[in-house]
């Protein structure tokens, strides 16, 4: 039996890593992937069946339907920060226990055809927002307080693309190892 690579599990697509200069094709293509992950995720979830749902992606994580709510309650969380930085100096965001969320009932147990819905919109504004910043604008930063130091806004458009890919590698690679089409 081939060993489980707990990390690869884990981390499909690499852990996130900042580029060294965010240009403005950077900033556009990850922009695309944001305009297009509820599209993406809808593709590869939608057909499944409550018991696929309930599957976790990998040993002690997870299940599927956790991580597609889980995706909207982030990035629910990203338009809120990215609304606080642009009309706020400098601000330290709530941070919020994503596990704790995660264990909640919604999240366990809501199908997912409402969240499903809700990415379609919260990604359209998050996608018309970001395209609209200024280069003065892609520099604000909030700080973190989990991190402890800040992050431009640019940084929070490469890292939440990064964020849906990650989650949507999670479903797409147990569908592969599952056999599910």
């Amino acid at each position: 039996m081939e060993a489980i690579d707990i990390e690869k599990l884990r981390y499909p697509i690499g852990k996130f890593v900042p580029v060294q200069e965010y240009t403005s094709e950077y900033l556009s293509q990850r922009i695309d992937e944001i305009a297009s992950f509820p599209e993406r995720l809808k593709k590869e979830v939608s057909h499944l069946t409550d018991e696929q749902l309930d599957t976790p992606y990998r040993p002690d994580g997870w299940t599927v339907r956790q991580v597609i709510h889980h995706c909207a309650d982030s990035h629910m969380n990203c338009f809120i920060r990215l609304k606080w930085t642009l009309t706020e100096d400098k601000p330290t965001i709530k941070f919020y226990y994503e596990n704790r969320w995660s264990e909640l009932i919604d999240n366990k147990t809501m199908p997912i055809a409402p969240t499903l819905a809700l990415l379609e919109g919260l990604h359209y504004r998050l996608a018309f927002l970001m395209k609209s910043l200024t280069s003065g604008e892609l520099e604000r930063s909030l700080i973190h307080p989990e991190h402890g130091k800040e992050f431009q806004l640019k940084e929070i458009i490469g890292l939440y693309a990064w964020h849906g890919n990650h989650h949507l590698a999670h479903i797409t690679k147990l569908k592969k190892r599952k056999g599910w089409t």
